[in-house]
């Protein structure tokens, strides 16, 4: 595991366990909530383990939070947050690896712009599925940067080129896949909807 991954980790099950607590869950009632184990949901927690892109859409869909919340990083909580312009560099950027497809993503805005926009980077042959909770109460552009993208949104397929956006509507079953023998990276753009 490299070094810009390990930090990631340790975010990402201080952000579960938080969200689990806030809600008074128990780990069984997360787990029937998300369809993850309780055994995986624990190692998750403890950070022992570095969840899948899957499960992180399974459970940011029984949060009903985007899977940027759940990555979102712990910087830039200082009360006078939008007061200026804050340069994010690359080097800088934290980086999350899919330990199961080598999927990478790269959040590009911080955790007080009111848009989420990540950067993804899908290696040839990853396919990476959501449940339709993990799309409610979001707006949604994908924006393919370089390479091609099949994206399932329900029964409807896309092919999707370098330049290609796609708006997302009502919350349905969707798949990212990369049936190319080449990198696909794209963009993701999203924003919160209303709730009930």
């Amino acid at each position: 595991m490299s070094n810009i991954v390990d930090p990631l980790v340790g975010q990402i099950a201080t952000r579960v366990r938080t969200e689990r607590e806030r809600r008074r869950w128990t780990l069984a009632q997360l787990a029937d909530a998300s369809g993850v184990s309780q055994a995986m949901i624990s190692r998750i927690e403890r950070g022992e383990s570095s969840p899948t892109a899957v499960v992180l859409g399974k459970l940011s869909a029984a949060f009903q939070l985007s899977v940027a919340s759940l990555l979102a990083l712990a910087e830039g909580t200082q009360e006078d947050a939008g007061a200026g312009a804050e340069v994010r560099r690359r080097a800088e950027a934290a980086e999350w690896r899919d330990p199961a497809t080598g999927y990478r993503r790269r959040q590009i805005t911080g955790p007080h712009f009111p848009t989420e926009i990540a950067e993804i980077r899908l290696p040839a042959g990853a396919r990476v599925p959501y449940p339709a909770a993990a799309f409610a109460f979001v707006r949604q552009v994908v924006w393919v940067l370089d390479g091609r993208l099949t994206f399932h949104d329900g029964d409807t397929v896309h092919e999707l080129e370098a330049g290609d956006t796609i708006e997302l509507g009502d919350p349905t079953d969707r798949v990212f896949a990369n049936t190319s023998e080449a990198e696909c990276r794209y963009a993701v753009v999203l924003t919160r909807g209303a709730q009930p």
